[in-house]
């Protein structure tokens, strides 16, 4: 399944990433996980994140228009792409801190490509991917906020509202939910567990055969390999 996880920051999107990469990993699948589209990058040495903060706006800028770009070959030529954030994050980011001198974030955002990334998409007709739209109750945000704050924290408790509002509308007009390619996760009283089993469930109809005879297929809880008897394929526990 390619998973393009959407959605305000404390929502899960990265939790669910994580126990997605499991669950497949777990089922011998290779997974490419790319979680680092807030600023700064969330994959970057301290160093580097700590430098990154203070480029230049028409740098952060540029950087983030190729990344974002580099992603629709990466959304077509890998399964199971497990991705956070991409360019709906970017549009309601900047829209809302593009002009805050507190914000690691940028105006001027070259908004006007957004359906031109989904089209690249599209245009290559596979059959999984996934739209995944992560929220959660103002007040399980601000909870979430206080219990584990980010290092570079993006939101700010007053602009929830306004940040969802914006995720819905820039999610519904995705050309992803025009295709009916979208669900919606609230994670707002649920263990992480529990979000992924909805995850599953609620992705069904947008699988492929293969994933869903993946799922269907029985697996040890511990660690196991693989080998093959007779022509059979087995399990054994490590």
């Amino acid at each position: 399944m390619r998973c393009v996880f959407v959605g305000i920051e404390y929502a899960g999107k990265s939790t669910l990433i994580n126990l997605l990469t499991e669950y497949y990993r777990h089922r011998k699948l290779s997974v490419h996980v790319d979680d680092h589209f807030t600023i700064p990058d969330a994959t970057l040495s301290a160093e580097s994140r700590a430098a990154y903060i203070n480029f230049p706006d028409d740098v952060k800028e540029r950087m983030q228009r190729m990344q974002i770009q580099y992603h629709v070959e990466v959304i077509k030529n890998y399964p199971n792409t497990l991705i956070a954030g991409w360019h709906i994050e970017e549009a309601v980011y900047t829209a809302v801190y593009g002009s805050d001198p507190e914000s690691t974030y940028y105006g001027n955002y070259h908004y006007h490509a957004q359906r031109g990334y989904e089209t690249q998409v599209l245009e290559a007709r596979l059959p999984d991917v996934v739209l995944i739209h992560v929220t959660a109750s103002d007040e399980a945000i601000k909870t979430r906020m206080k219990a584990g704050p980010h290092e570079y924290q993006i939101i700010k408790a007053k602009d929830i509202p306004q940040l969802k509002r914006l995720f819905e509308e820039e999610i519904d007009k995705s050309l992803f939910t025009q295709k009916g390619r979208k669900i919606v996760l609230d994670t707002t009283d649920k263990t992480p567990s529990e979000s992924l089993d909805e995850l599953l469930l609620l992705s069904e109809p947008l699988i492929t055969f293969g994933e869903l005879a993946i799922r269907s297929m029985p697996v040890p809880d511990v660690p196991y390999q693989v080998r093959y008897e007779s022509g059979v394929r087995k399990m054994e526990i490590k």
